[in-house]
């Protein structure tokens, strides 16, 4: 069966992370991923979720309390700026991260991701992700100001060497209403 952007965003990050890695959820929202990659790295793993909205942190602190998960860290700053936030000895076990992009559901729709702060990202991630670490965007779209940070996207992931990397399309290319893709970055051996 063909999966759906969520469950086949997940699908690759089980296929790349390992108990004990350090993950990072750029956008944790309402913070399903970062309950998700909770579990995912164990006791011994760590999650640092970023949010710049308060509402996204409390959002996310709730449901892993309610979770009772203690393996993670929720900060209200930009993705942009993980590396003041994450200690040296944590990024070296760095096996991946995940970002979904546009705007947090059921929250003020005019605040966005912006492709500057998310390929700064994903820059300094890729330079600190393990080998066969991997980052999944999860690209929503259909908003105003979505149009341009897909673009910018595409074409940053475009010219990513394919020696260091593999670059990865998932979308549905028949539904309408502008569907959200993945666009998933392996480092390579």
């Amino acid at each position: 069966m063909i999966k759906g952007i969520i469950n086949y965003s997940h699908y690759l990050l089980e296929t790349a992370v390992e108990k004990g890695d350090t993950v990072i959820d750029a956008t944790c929202g309402n913070g399903h991923d970062t309950l998700f990659l909770s579990k995912l790295v164990g006791e011994t793993g760590h999650v640092f979720g970023f949010d710049i909205q308060e509402q996204a942190v409390i959002n996310t602190q709730n449901r892993l309390t309610k979770n009772r998960l203690t393996n993670t860290d929720i900060i209200q700053d930009s993705h942009s700026n993980f590396i003041h936030h994450i200690p040296v000895d944590k990024l070296t076990r760095l096996g991946g991260a995940i970002f979904n992009l546009g705007y947090l559901p059921g929250s003020d729709k005019s605040i966005i991701t912006r492709s500057e702060s998310t390929i700064l990202a994903i820059e300094g991630i890729l330079s600190h992700l393990k080998q066969n670490g991997l980052v999944v965007l999860v690209i929503y779209h259909g908003h105003e100001g979505g149009t341009e940070e897909k673009e910018q996207l595409m074409r940053y992931t475009r010219l990513l060497d394919q020696k260091m990397f593999h670059v990865l399309y998932y979308g549905f290319i028949n539904q309408k209403n502008d569907p959200p893709f993945i666009l998933a970055i392996q480092k390579r051996n």
